[in-house]
């Protein structure tokens, strides 16, 4: 590749539709979030920088959950009597002190929006393929195909930390072919462990293969070093060339780490960036490894000290979900994190806290396959793909729909019963919460109905929010204390507002499913499950999902205030911006 061709698809048409786009979701999302307010204008809404000099002019359709619809052709600029280009930049200068965006703070999230939209441009070259023929596209081909990203955040694909050829090598969607690196770590510094039933040396051997195992223990016994002394830890290539090899140079030099090369199975990487599915045996684990890119609020490292307890926790989650015979009756499952190994530098762990990015650069864990679990006919995809939308604004959702000869509100029904019963069982039964999203969830599919849920991403996402839970010692990490007021936001933001709100407002522009009937049958299938559970009717009046309106909970607000670390994973509730309340959807029926 020329230096030229990494740039090519940075073509001004393609720049334009960008940052049209772009700016057609940040107006939508920053007036949900209330952090801008249209001004409605001879049937138009107007947006005014913060000189008021400058306007934004659009049309829009409001919907549920104050929800704004824009028509991404409909959008303007103006400054005084001239038409101006659109500029994501710009925007966000202009509108600096309505989003709240710091002096320090304003220049890395332009850096972040500029690498998003790069991110567009790049799959504005890709060949189209419609909705209705990626239905038919296999579990990877599904997963590659996502061109938005998370649904809520603006700068959503900001990497900062790749190059621009790190970007065409790792991320999804260009859905180019990874062999990892793999090092062996020192045992007095590195920890491995697994669930029940597994051991170290033959898991090793399952999934690199007999002959890897082998080819790598040669490069340590000719070094005159005793493979029993190491452990084998995946790395994605990235941080090796970029962090390990410079960050992690004296255990390097003093052979606490060795690299043994890449392994020989070829993965793609997921819609989390540093996680990858093995193409070469689809039915071997996922592995997600550390990566110390900045991406959507968080730097993307791993912790050592969290993967010790990864594996415990998501043993006892499988063995909650198996003894309940209502989350059983969902078909709910995991894919549980069975392994993981951690490498702790001592010395940089003496000079940080344990937030610190220096504590995460070393770790990996894998993640089961969902594939082994097919039955015949049976198919899967990210749930992130319902609110694809194709170049001739077609959804995934509702091809899918058109697929299945199921009537929309039947096809819902069965997704919510798979997706959503178990997300109210699991609060009401257990005060346990997931972190839901399209990216976290895999639906499998007959014909384009959705059969069953699967949810990953278990360790570093559950909590349970009952102080007095009995827990095991090692699961305890996940106990954190939530203010009462605020537990059911884990139904209200992340599932209804987070998910639903644009699923519905998808399916209702397509004509496939008006509003009303969406959230209708949102009610209808809460009301099924709490029918059928007369044991937890006190907890249904606790924490009442029927409520008139529920606080607002905003994640743009998190990122525009702090893009480093938006939020405590040991007290996520401590960093929430609430603003406001929403009308709920399904208090009138």
């Amino acid at each position: 590749m020329t230096l030229a061709d990494a740039v090519a698809h940075l073509s001004p048409e393609r720049w334009a539709t960008a940052n049209r786009l772009l700016l057609r979701k940040a107006l939508a999302e920053f007036a949900h979030e209330r952090l801008i307010t249209p001004e409605e204008d001879g049937g138009r809404y107007v947006v005014r920088s913060d000189d008021g000099l400058t306007t934004y002019r659009f049309s829009a359709v409001r919907r549920a959950l104050d929800h704004w619809e824009i028509d991404a052709g409909s959008l303007t600029r103006h400054r005084e009597s001239a038409e101006l280009p659109l500029s994501a930049l710009d925007f966000f200068i202009e509108l600096k002190e309505s989003l709240g965006l710091s002096d320090e703070i304003l220049p890395v999230y332009l850096e972040e929006i500029s690498s998003t939209l790069s991110g567009t441009c790049y799959k504005l070259t890709k060949p189209r393929v419609t909705s209705a023929e990626l239905v038919d596209s296999g579990f990877q081909a599904i997963e590659t195909g996502m061109t938005e990203g998370h649904p809520c955040f603006v700068a959503n694909n900001g990497r900062l930390g790749f190059g621009v050829h790190d970007y065409l090598s790792y991320a999804p969607e260009t859905a180019s072919p990874v062999r990892l690196v793999w090092l062996a770590a020192h045992r007095s510094r590195a920890a491995f462990t697994a669930g029940t039933g597994i051991e170290y040396e033959s898991f090793l051997r399952d999934e690199l293969g007999e002959k890897t195992v082998e080819r790598f223990r040669a490069v340590l016994t000719d070094r005159g070093l005793d493979p029993a002394d190491y452990l084998f830890i995946p790395v994605h290539p990235w941080q090796w060339w970029n962090k390990l090899s410079v960050t992690f140079a004296a255990e390097v030099a003093r052979r606490h780490l060795v690299c043994l090369g890449e392994g020989d199975d070829e993965y793609l990487a997921q819609q989390s960036i540093r996680t990858f599915f093995n193409t070469s045996d689809p039915r071997k684990h996922y592995v997600k490894t550390a990566l110390s890119v900045l991406n959507m609020g968080f730097m993307r490292g791993l912790s050592a000290a969290y993967m010790e307890a990864t594996p415990a926790i998501n043993d006892w989650l499988a063995r909650l979900i198996d003894g309940d015979p209502v989350l059983k009756a969902t078909g709910l499952t995991i894919i549980r994190e069975r392994a993981a190994v951690g490498y702790r530098h001592l010395e940089y762990e003496r000079a940080t806290d344990r937030y610190s990015p220096y504590r995460k650069m070393l770790a990996a864990l894998w993640r089961e396959s969902p594939v082994p679990s097919l039955r015949d006919g049976e198919t899967l995809a990210t749930m992130a793909s319902l609110l694809h939308v194709d170049d001739e604004g077609a959804s995934f959702a509702g091809a899918l729909i058109e697929r299945s000869g199921l009537a929309p509100t039947e096809w819902l029904r069965r997704y919510l019963r798979a997706y959503y019963t178990p997300l109210l069982h699991s609060f009401y039964a257990y005060d346990l919460v997931f972190m839901p999203h399209g990216e976290n969830t895999i639906l499998v599919l007959r014909d384009g109905a959705v059969q069953r849920a699967v949810y990953k991403d278990i360790a570093e996402e559950i909590a349970v929010m009952d102080p007095d839970a009995a827990l095991p010692p090692q699961v305890r990490r996940i106990r954190v204390e939530v203010p009462e007021d605020t537990k059911l936001l884990s139904i209200f933001t992340d599932v209804f507002d987070c998910f639903f709100r644009f699923l519905a407002a998808r399916l209702a522009a397509e004509g496939v499913l008006e509003e009303d009937g969406f959230w209708r049958t949102v009610a209808e299938v809460t009301r099924e499950y709490q029918e059928a559970n007369p044991q937890l009717a006190g907890r249904f009046r606790q924490y009442d999902v029927f409520a008139p309106e529920f606080a607002l909970s905003c994640l743009n607000r998190l990122q525009l205030r702090d893009n480093r670390q938006m939020v405590d994973l040991a007290d996520p509730s401590g960093a929430l911006q609430l603003v406001g309340t929403l009308k709920n959807p399904i208090a009138g029926f």
